[in-house]
């Protein structure tokens, strides 16, 4: 029985990984295939979605103060942290309802924090999504005291590459900052950066990734935290290479392919690792922008906007039934 391996990403706003990989799953069962469900994700929103274990609740405060329920996982000694799930711009309905100079990283903190009161011994943290360009700082803040961390692996899956003092020039303008908050917040970042290297010895001007989440990878690195790739982070944890190894087929997708697509992000994670391994890959996708380097579909090409939206796994699972029907 041929093997094919549904390895997509969240289409957002429309469907989560898992969603997706069992659209693609059941239209390859349909086709007499056997199916390995592999949802991914790149280090942001999504990676709770992606990973494994028991769905855990706690009350923490949100980007602007007001209390929130942040769900997360704990599989054995290792806790799944999504800081949007805290912290996030879309827990206050977008840019036009934030303000950029108070969103806060504490909630995120308050998560960590109860995860390793839950006895996490390794957290892993996805980055994106966020409200704050705080540079983390009320995040460590609420970890104190840090001796709680005291053989706690804090893994950090960063989406970008982006470095801490650039963070409020980069990522701001989508909070909702006007060009006179951005450099408030350029100046108080590069002020927090001199406080980690005074107070933690690191300095987090450096590290490729630090700006991620507003510095809050920076922050988090300050506390010993190890900045990873999101994508490589969960490839390991879900062990990608070892199921596609051998698969026919590899099924990927996400919500926009665009050339971002194949700089760190999931999708491109995916093909490259396939085409190492000499699988083949079919790219489903919400919609397309451009010319990419692996076979894929367009589900608003394909259907049109309004049905691509609506009935977006519909879609999937056709579009994969038709693909297969062709092999």
């Amino acid at each position: 029985m041929p093997r094919l391996v549904a390895a997509p990403d969240k289409f957002r706003g429309t469907a989560t990984a898992r969603q997706v990989a069992g659209a693609i799953a059941a239209a390859a069962r349909a086709a007499g295939w056997e199916c390995d469900e592999v949802p991914v994700a790149d280090g942001g929103e999504g990676i709770l979605d992606a990973l494994g274990g028991r769905m855990r609740s706690s009350p923490v405060h949100g980007p602007l103060g007001d209390w929130v329920e942040a769900e997360w996982r704990l599989q054995g000694s290792t806790a799944v942290v999504e800081m949007a799930r805290a912290s996030g711009l879309a827990l206050l309905g977008g840019p036009e309802h934030n303000d950029p100079i108070r969103a806060s990283t504490v909630g995120t903190g308050e998560l960590i924090a109860a995860a390793v009161g839950e006895g996490a011994q390794r957290v892993i943290i996805g980055l994106g999504g966020s409200a704050t360009t705080d540079g983390g700082y009320p995040c460590v803040q609420a970890l104190e005291p840090h001796s709680r961390l005291h053989g706690v692996e804090l893994l950090v899956a960063c989406d970008v590459t982006t470095r801490f003092l650039d963070a409020a020039t980069v990522f701001a303008p989508q909070k909702g900052a006007t060009a006179a908050q951005i450099d408030l917040l350029s100046r108080r970042l590069a002020r927090l950066a001199q406080v980690y290297e005074d107070n933690f010895g690191v300095d987090v001007r450096q590290l490729e990734g630090g700006g991620a989440a507003g510095g809050l990878a920076g922050g988090l690195a300050a506390l010993g935290g190890h900045l990873r790739p999101g994508f490589d982070l969960v490839a390991d944890a879900v062990e990608l290479d070892e199921r596609i190894e051998g698969a026919d087929l590899v099924v990927t997708g996400e919500g926009l392919l665009d050339d971002q697509s194949f700089n760190g992000k999931a999708v491109g994670g995916v093909a490259a690792m396939a085409a190492g391994m000499k699988v083949p890959v079919l790219v489903v996708a919400g919609d397309a922008v451009g010319d990419q380097p692996v076979a894929f579909v367009s589900l608003v090409a394909r259907f049109g906007q309004e049905r691509a939206r609506a009935d977006t796994l519909a879609c999937v699972e056709e579009v994969v039934r038709e693909h297969l029907a062709r092999s």
